[in-house]
């Protein structure tokens, strides 16, 4: 008997309304393509082509890195893998790379599941599970994280998708991000310290071309709307189409990444928007970090909305 060979990132489920389309993949958990009216919007990847640059990855239980993979909870410390072992960081979580199960599904939603078992460098298990979703608004993503812990486990999240405009190079794209302040980086790309974005390059509290600027950054201090959410925006020049990329007040921060070292064709090819819930190195600094209580549960939304 032959082998069944299998995409990269396992199954495929597609869903579709009014217009709006997704692929969302098992391996990961995430989302490989998103298009509204036959315009792709999402930067994804290709149905045999394994994940690039993290895209559309579901990142738990923390987002970006820890440095040297090195952290304390309570009085105990802890050792995780170095899945960045270039820069010496524990990167972007532990389920990006699982195959994720099948737990509801319709003709415009797929709502996937995994349990991660504790490990030695994470000994907590938590239950995880993403609802993704399209509609006459656009694409919507409801996440749920529980902690089948009989103690409390320290948390975080995000999701890293690379977002397109049509024909709009990354220089030219009118963006938004309502951070008003920045994390700086050293060399390893860890936090260093936190400034004020006003009055400097990184000002982009009022729409403005990104222009030859490399960002590879996390922007707090987030303006809130009235509702307690923020949102950033991706718009032409031209105004011919825009995004709207929202989350909801659980996630305070959010990464802004111009893929400039990313290889061949994906370099400055689109921009990932990424909101999270805590800041780079949040396990050492504790800077928003969530505390799971035993049995509890956290759960945070987000979606895209084009525009004209």
């Amino acid at each position: 008997m032959g082998i069944d060979v299998q995409p990269p990132s396992g199954t495929q489920w597609t869903i579709a309304a009014d217009g709006h389309e997704a692929v969302v993949v098992e391996v990961g958990g995430g989302l490989r393509a998103y298009r509204h009216d036959g315009q792709d919007y999402l930067d994804g990847y290709a149905e045999d082509e394994l994940c690039p640059g993290s895209a559309g990855h579901v990142l738990a239980p923390w987002p970006n890195r820890i440095r040297d993979g090195v952290y304390t909870f309570g009085d105990r410390s802890f050792q995780l893998d170095l899945t960045e072992p270039e820069r010496h960081n524990a990167l972007h979580g532990l389920v990006n790379w699982v195959r994720w199960e099948l737990v509801e599904r319709s003709a415009e939603s797929v709502t996937l599941g995994y349990d991660l078992p504790p490990t030695p460098g994470y000994p907590w298990a938590l239950r995880l599970r993403s609802r993704w979703s399209v509609g006459p608004e656009g694409l919507r993503a409801e996440h749920e994280v529980t902690n089948l812990s009989g103690e409390q486990a320290p948390f975080g999240f995000s999701v890293h998708p690379y977002f397109q405009l049509p024909k709009v190079g990354v220089d030219e794209l009118l963006m938004r991000v309502p951070g008003r302040s920045r994390v700086q980086l050293d060399s390893r790309l860890l936090p260093v310290a936190a400034s004020a974005v006003s009055g400097t390059e990184f000002d982009f509290t009022a729409a403005r071309p990104i222009g030859d600027l490399v960002l590879d950054m996390a922007f707090g201090e987030v303006e809130r709307e009235a509702d307690g959410g923020s949102a950033v925006t991706l718009a032409a020049p031209d105004g011919s189409s825009s995004l709207r990329i929202w989350a909801d007040r659980e996630f305070g921060w959010w990464q802004v990444f111009t893929g400039d070292t990313l290889g061949g064709e994906r370099h400055r090819r689109s921009v990932a928007v990424e909101p999270m819930t805590c800041p780079p190195d949040a396990f050492r600094s504790g800077r928003d970090l969530i505390t799971l209580d035993a049995g509890q549960t956290w759960r945070g939304v987000w979606g895209v909305r084009p525009g004209a």
